[in-house]
């Protein structure tokens, strides 16, 4: 399973942004990384240094490498409707996405390794396969063995998100994937019309 495996703050930096979830060495140092990073008199992006800030910003976001984001912008952009808010809804339409967005892990890079782990079921099957796109109506679940594990009930009794989407039952530990978002429920701080227009080049 490819995945990044690199450092998280010093890429958040890049970006202005923590991607990666809540970073307290992001907040200590909320400039760019590298020698003159915290000088001001940084020169003016091309419009393609801008577009591929923009495609990287996702791909780290979501975690997806680029041969596979390749792929999902090729399906995107072969299905009906707005290229790049098919593109977001393909990207969290993911298992680990929405292991993420359900509260069973804290980040999506911990929910990945909960779907490699095989603690995750889709449709009360054992799934582990991180990139599988669910379709609106599945349930994604935590394997009986695994509703012990201190980790998921630790990120449970953390999570306040609460997303129209998807809906969520404690005492059954499973949650089901209603629908799939529209472009203004997605809360990612991303202008997909820059990554579409990158690729169409």
């Amino acid at each position: 399973m490819a995945r990044y495996t690199g450092p998280k703050t010093k890429i958040a930096r890049k970006f202005g942004e923590a991607i990666f979830g809540e970073d307290k060495s992001f907040e200590k140092k909320n400039y760019p990384p590298g020698q003159h990073g915290n000088n001001r008199r940084r020169g003016k992006k091309s419009e393609y240094a801008i577009q591929l800030m923009e495609k990287q910003k996702a791909k780290y976001t979501y975690g997806i490498l680029e041969r596979q984001f390749r792929n999902l912008f090729k399906k995107a952009n072969s299905s009906k409707g707005v290229t790049g808010e098919v593109l977001l809804q393909l990207c969290e339409s993911r298992l680990d996405n929405l292991v993420f967005r359900l509260g069973i892990a804290p980040s999506r890079r911990s929910a990945r390794q909960l779907v490699s782990h095989r603690h995750i079921t889709v449709n009360d099957e054992i799934c582990n396969i991180s990139s599988r796109i669910i379709k609106a109506g599945e349930t994604i679940g935590v394997r009986e063995k695994s509703k012990s594990i201190t980790a998921i009930e630790e990120s449970l009794s953390n999570n306040s998100s609460v997303y129209e989407w998807i809906s969520w039952n404690d005492d059954r530990m499973e949650g089901i994937f209603v629908s799939i978002p529209e472009r203004e429920q997605i809360p990612e701080n991303i202008k997909e019309q820059l990554i579409v227009e990158l690729y169409s080049k």
